[in-house]
């Protein structure tokens, strides 16, 4: 007589799943033959005969397996004796897997995962006693007040713990399911309940287990293919297992098996943790479902949960990288398309992943970020740009969690613009001047900037402790590249390229506060509304709006909308760019701003001679308003400086000087920040317009 075969075996075979698992190994089996065939595979010299009579052995080996050698092996014994794809195959055969198609790396993906009710069956020996955890439900709202007020508000009874009755109830339970081995049982809100109690009163690996392959039922219930261990007939019982599988499933693994948190924010995973290896294909399979479910729902806050409580478990997935890829994807997709609360709690997933110590990780973090956001913002409208404002901002904040690791994608991102650029000036072609005027290139330059300007803030070296950002070599070629790409096409019609270009770069040197001079780049924009050489025409249609178009429709050409626009825009950008802080806040701006009020005045003058007294009366308008302005900063700062004693030459003093100037109290600066508060207003006066509320819009 042999030794009786566990109760876990027993129901393994009893279940039907031997059969499967038998299918399942001869479909891969298939799918490598096939593979190393389109290789050109070694087995060309194999005799088929030979193949068949293996196969047919290894068929019947399998089908022995209640009366062989198998007889008396767990469950885990025998799943890890070759039937399914294990781990090893996954990591160590690359070339297998670049060979098979996409198709048959799902059905790969699809057997990896099926037997979860028989896979795990070695969790349960991790079991602890519940008395060990008396002490841990009474500082409960200490450790975790948040999970303790989502219990108190939801689930008022599970804190009431009596360790007899939980055990009680399990034992009750382990003869339910003895006696409905046979068929598949309807999973209730009182077994539900029983799962809970143990999961809060003493962390239950036993009861997490069990959950968990109902959570994995109720993700795969409606898919005909798939063999599930309970059934849900109750949306509410659906709901709550759910609801339970996402939010305690952290609580009890960060018990069992905690994970590190380094200084520098970073985490270790528990790769030391005597539980780690019996518990990472059941946090493996958990997390893989997550992302199954997460495909399936449409509820924002079912999502927002879901990728706050995935979050969590991140520490104890980086160690499959498969895994690490297929969460990324998923979580940049709601990044990029989602509602604004679900990109955001997406997104700090994606910051979470950011935070493994594998480096690796990260690089793969920053590069399908960067991939993703230019791929969302192809094209532009007022409806995606606060969306693609959203996912830039976001963005830059990813890139600055780790200087040394973006500057090596900075550098070669910002080098592909670069040869884009050059591309562009060589050919001068149609095809050629589109590889640079596109949106793609506008965001990409402004992202750049962005990120580039919090990394090299005053605050940001302060935080660093005067250290100085590796991303600030990466300036200067941002900065060429950036003006390169406005000196390409100087036309009317390239005028609003021209203007977001400039902006993304005044953001740049008013952050890092350093002097580049833009004055060239928006004078001309502005004394081309101002040129006596053509009166504008007249035109019924609507103010071009500057934020969402790069190239000036052909119908604006010469009107007077677009005219006054330009001229509008134009002119404030030429005043946030003197009232920054290099130019304003430096010894010298009497003297730097001489050639621009010189050349407006020129230009004013010609516009008040051009055919038509009124023809270009409010260009000139706006235009003179800036020159007053400029003046007046001008007179301010040389009455600043009067006392003065020291010599240009005498750099120290003069930086001095400059860091006690306060820049924000200047005519100039007053007058760009009532600017911006008008601009703002009346933004908001054509968002809701756009929206369809009923709202006048003033001149």
């Amino acid at each position: 007589m042999g030794k009786k075969a566990a109760k876990s075996t027993r129901k393994f075979a009893a279940s039907g799943q031997l059969k499967k698992t038998i299918q399942a190994r001869r479909k891969f089996r298939d799918i490598k033959k096939k593979a190393e065939k389109r290789k050109g595979g070694k087995g060309k010299g194999r005799d088929p005969e030979h193949d068949e009579a293996g196969s047919e052995e290894d068929e019947e080996s399998g089908v022995e397996e209640s009366s062989g050698k198998f007889k008396g092996m767990s469950v885990d014994d025998f799943l890890g004796g070759g039937f399914m794809q294990g781990a090893s195959d996954e990591e160590g055969s690359e070339s297998g897997e670049e060979a098979m198609s996409q198709d048959e790396e799902e059905e790969e993906d699809a057997s990896e995962y099926d037997d979860d009710n028989e896979s795990f069956a070695d969790v349960d020996d991790l079991e602890d006693e519940g008395e060990a955890h008396l002490m841990e439900l009474s500082k409960l709202a200490e450790k975790d007040p948040e999970f303790y007020k989502y219990l108190q508000e939801n689930d008022r009874e599970l804190l009431e713990f009596s360790l007899n009755d939980a055990r009680a109830e399990d034992q009750d339970e382990d003869e339910e399911e003895a006696m409905e081995e046979d068929k598949t049982p309807v999973l209730t809100k009182d077994i539900l309940q029983r799962w809970q109690k143990a999961l809060l009163d003493h962390r239950s690996l036993k009861a997490l287990r069990k959950m968990l392959i109902a959570f994995r039922s109720a993700v795969h219930m409606n898919e005909e293919d798939q063999v599930v261990a309970w059934r849900i007939d109750s949306s509410t019982v659906y709901n709550k297992l759910v609801t339970t599988a996402l939010r305690y499933t952290p609580v009890v693994l960060q018990h069992h098996c905690p994970y590190r948190t380094l200084q520098n924010g970073k985490f270790k995973a528990p790769t030391q943790n005597n539980k780690w290896k019996t518990l990472q294909k059941l946090i493996l399979s958990y997390f893989h479902n997550v992302l199954h479910l997460m495909g399936q729902i449409s509820d924002n806050d079912m999502l927002r949960l879901a990728f706050t409580e995935t979050a969590k478990l991140v520490p104890y997935v980086t160690s499959s990288r498969k895994t690490v890829k297929a969460y990324l994807k998923t979580c940049l997709n709601y990044w990029s398309s989602a509602e604004d609360s679900v990109r955001i709690a997406a997104f700090l997933s994606v910051r979470r992943l950011a935070g493994a110590t594998d480096e690796s990780v990260l690089d793969l973090v920053l590069k399908n970020t960067y991939l993703t956001l230019v791929r969302s913002c192809k094209s532009t409208s007022p409806h995606t740009l606060p969306a693609i404002n959203l996912m830039k901002n976001s963005a830059s904040e990813l890139y600055c969690t780790d200087h040394a690791a973006s500057y090596q994608h900075a550098f070669g991102y910002i080098r592909q613009l670069a040869i884009h650029l050059r591309n562009s000036m060589k050919t001068k072609t149609k095809e050629a001047y589109k590889l640079v005027y596109n949106w793609q290139y506008v965001h990409c330059v402004d992202f750049w900037a962005l990120v580039i300007a919090r990394a090299c803030d005053k605050q940001t070296l302060i935080e660093r402790g005067g250290q100085e950002s590796e991303l600030q070599a990466l300036i200067y070629p941002l900065v060429q590249v950036a003006l390169g790409a406005a000196r390409l096409i100087r036309n009317a019609r390239s005028f609003p390229f021209h203007l977001h270009i400039v902006r993304s770069i005044l953001h740049l040197t008013r952050h890092t506060h350093i002097y580049v001079p833009l004055a060239p780049y928006l004078l001309p924009v502005l004394t081309s509304t101002l040129s006596a050489s053509s009166k504008p025409k007249p035109s019924t249609l609507r103010p071009l709006d500057f934020e969402t178009h790069i190239r000036a429709p052909q119908q604006y050409l010469k009107t007077r909308v677009y005219n006054e626009g330009l001229a509008e825009e134009s002119a404030f950008l030429l005043a946030e760019y003197l009232a920054s802080p290099p130019v304003q806040g430096s010894i010298g701006f009497p003297e730097i701003v001489v050639p621009v009020v010189l050349l407006l005045r020129k230009a004013i003058k010609g516009a008040k001679g051009a055919q038509g007294k009124l023809a270009k009366a409010k260009e000139a308008a706006v235009a003179k308003t800036l020159v007053d302005r400029v003046e007046e900063s001008a007179r301010w700062v040389e009455q600043k400086r009067k006392g003065v004693a020291f010599a240009p030459g005498r750099l120290a003093e003069v930086e001095r000087w400059e860091d006690g100037l306060r820049v924000e109290d200047a005519p100039l600066a007053r007058y760009v920040k009532v600017q911006r508060k008008a601009r703002e207003k009346r933004r908001k006066l054509v968002e809701k317009a756009r929206e369809g509320e009923d709202e006048i819009l003033e001149d």
